[in-house]
Order: C-alpha cells, then sequence, then structure tokens
C-alpha cells in the first residue's frame, strides 16, 4: 500500500473514532492560548488547565503581563515546572506583543517565532485553532504516532511536520493533529500500546512488524 493511500485510509478511520475534536487546553482569547501553549512545554494540558485557572484571572491582558512582577509571575505557574524560564519569556513576550504589535497577537509563522518562548509548536497550534490556518503541530504523540503509523521516519520535529504537510490536505491538518493526541492518550500509549484494540492497527507499520516478529 502507497504512503498516500495509507494515509487517506488513516484519516478515514481517526474521523469515525473522534469526529469532533479540539485542543484540550483552556482559553478564550488569543493571548491566552499562546500563554497556555507556552506553559505546556513539558507539562501536560491537564496541569496547565489548572494553572491557567487562576493565572488568567489576575492577568488579563498584554500589559499586564508584561508589567508582572516577576516572582509572583513565578509562584502562578510554579506547578507547570521550568517556572523561572516561562515567566521570563511571557514577561518578555507580552512586551514585544506591545512594542512590535500593538499588543494584539500577530498571525504569520514568521511574526510568532519573533516571540520569545515561541517555538514551532506554539506557533502552529496558534495559527490553526485561532486563526483557522492550515498548521501542523508536532508534539510527542505526533511523534510517536507519525512514525508507528509509518507516516514519517523522522524524528526531528520540524522535519515531521514538513513530510505531514506533504502528506495531509491543509483543511484537515489541525483536526489530524488533534486526533493523534487523543490516539496517543487512549491507544497508541507510549510504552505500552493497546495494539490489539487499536482501530488503527491494519494500516499501522509497528503492530504489523510487532506481529511478525511474535
Amino acid at each position: 500500500m502507497k504512503k498516500s493511500e495509507r494515509t487517506e485510509y488513516i484519516l478515514k478511520t481517526l474521523d469515525k473514532i473522534y469526529p469532533n475534536v479540539k485542543c484540550s487546553l483552556n482559553y478564550s482569547n488569543p493571548l491566552e492560548m499562546l500563554i497556555a501553549t507556552q506553559l505546556s512545554a513539558q507539562c501536560t494540558d491537564a496541569r496547565v488547565n489548572i494553572v491557567t485557572e487562576k493565572l488568567f484571572k489576575r492577568y488579563t491582558n498584554v500589559i499586564e503581563y508584561a508589567n508582572a512582577d516577576l516572582s509572583e509571575l513565578e509562584e502562578y505557574i510554579k506547578s507547570a515546572g521550568f517556572y523561572k524560564n516561562k515567566a521570563k519569556n511571557i514577561k518578555a513576550c507580552c512586551s514585544r506583543l506591545i512594542e512590535e504589535y500593538n499588543g494584539e497577537v500577530p498571525d504569520t509563522m514568521e511574526e510568532l517565532l519573533t516571540l520569545p518562548g515561541t517555538g514551532r509548536k506554539t506557533a502552529n497550534l496558534v495559527l490553526g485553532d485561532i486563526f483557522g490556518k492550515p498548521a501542523v503541530v508536532v508534539d510527542t504523540h505526533c511523534i510517536r504516532l507519525s512514525n508507528r503509523l509509518g507516516l514519517t521516519t523522522k524524528q526531528e520535529p520540524e522535519k515531521i511536520e514538513y513530510e505531514l504537510k506533504k502528506l495531509i490536505p491543509p483543511e484537515r491538518q489541525l483536526k489530524f493533529c488533534h486526533q493523534l493526541v487523543n490516539h496517543g492518550r487512549v491507544r497508541c500509549i507510549a510504552r505500552k500500546p493497546d495494539c490489539i484494540n487499536c482501530e488503527l492497527r491494519d494500516f499501522c507499520k509497528y503492530y504489523n512488524k510487532k506481529r511478525k516478529e511474535d
């Protein structure tokens, strides 16, 4: 089976399993999405949602973040891990938004990448979920599942992003990534994937290789 054919089957199956998916981070505006995604680095979305519940009530706009007392901001996000660096980046990011973008979150990859604490994963999530643009969000689930399914052999996030962009139709890219997150949590767990009950096993290179070895 060609990779393009396998991809089509995978997309159709994921649509049956997870027809309605969305980002698991809680936010109500572009700035909250940007900050929540920065906090999610090396942290679970569930933990980030706990942190932002209080954080977003304390700081409501770019000016408040830019002028925040660093030690106080650190306390609010402490349980998200790497809090000193994240707090520093949030302040610097919001300062840059004020100085360069009139306090608004920009809508291009090039501009988003100029913001402190913002890499391609964060930028793609903002572009996709906030601005409705084609976006491939490469997180740990995407790396693991796209390799196991045989959609890529790469491990570097940026290389995986570019390969998936060639395979996945633009209008399906963000939904596909959210579906991978769900499937990675339910079935394709890192250490012990539930291959027997996996709806994608017929198209999965990892499963078929494992079956031959057994």
